[in-house]
């Protein structure tokens, strides 16, 4: 009777541990930034500052602008030799090596095949996911040949975030967060519960709610909260199992246990 009684003490406990995960602080650095962009595991800092990019490693501070553009709406440095930068207001595109030095422009005005962009996010190969508002659809935009390689259907409700990696991106509306593969075909679709932003890290999805955060394990729909202390959260990042949460003043650095 005893180890039946352990059994369904281990079962309860093991199910408990399961409804949520824990963070566990490393560190705190004071820091200013307009906005960050990301942090790698070798202590180089991607920013932005005065829409000017900014790259800064333990050696050096390297920067990029392109103030004629206008607002630098958006980066993308998930993959460091190619970092994506968008400015919205001009409908363009900047690819950059890894020095920041310009190897690719794409003014989508001037396509044969007009898209008015709202998202961006990176792709595999020379690609790029955008989020063309004319036709209200998720297309991955091969750069290089200037075409269009994959397309989703359209999406009825408005987009309010966009993240990817090599193999799959997602898209976060308002009423469902959508993933797909690199063929625009919908791997899976989840009602959103309130998330406003996410990011992606090892197929991994984090959300944010409100000054809350959220896991969703690869090829998995169940979310569950991240215990993290009463912080504001003006922006995180996860750089393998190291989430990194930044507001304004300070930038502080928990390890996550997901598995």
């Amino acid at each position: 009777m005893k180890s039946r009684h352990y059994i369904f003490l281990f079962f309860s406990i093991s199910i408990f541990a399961q409804e949520s995960i824990e963070a566990k602080f490393i560190d705190k650095t004071d820091l200013k930034l307009e906005t960050l962009i990301s942090v790698d595991n070798f202590g180089t800092t991607y920013y932005i500052e005065n829409d000017v990019i900014h790259k800064k490693t333990p050696e050096n501070t390297i920067t990029y602008n392109n103030l004629q553009l206008g607002t630098l709406q958006s980066a993308n440095a998930f993959n460091p030799l190619k970092i994506n930068l968008f400015y919205k207001d001009f409908n363009t595109v900047i690819i950059l090596d890894n020095r920041l030095a310009e190897i690719f422009k794409i003014d989508f005005n001037t396509l044969s095949s007009y898209k008015d962009v709202s998202h961006m996010s990176t792709g595999h190969d020379n690609t790029i996911w955008v989020f063309n508002q004319n036709l209200q659809k998720l297309e991955l935009f091969d750069y290089k040949s200037r075409t269009t390689r994959a397309q989703t259907v359209p999406v009825q409700n408005a987009v309010l975030d966009l993240t990817s990696n090599y193999n799959s991106c997602w898209l976060l509306t308002e009423n469902y967060l959508y993933q797909y593969n690199y063929f625009g075909s919908m791997v899976k679709k989840i009602e959103n519960q309130g998330y406003t932003a996410l990011i992606e890290s090892n197929e991994n999805i984090f959300l944010k709610k409100e000054n809350n955060l959220f896991f969703m394990k690869s090829n998995q729909d169940e979310i569950l909260p991240i215990i993290t202390p009463n912080l504001l959260i003006n922006q995180f990042l996860v750089t393998n199992e190291t989430l990194y949460i930044y507001n304004s003043e300070t930038l502080q650095q928990f390890q996550l246990k997901t598995n």
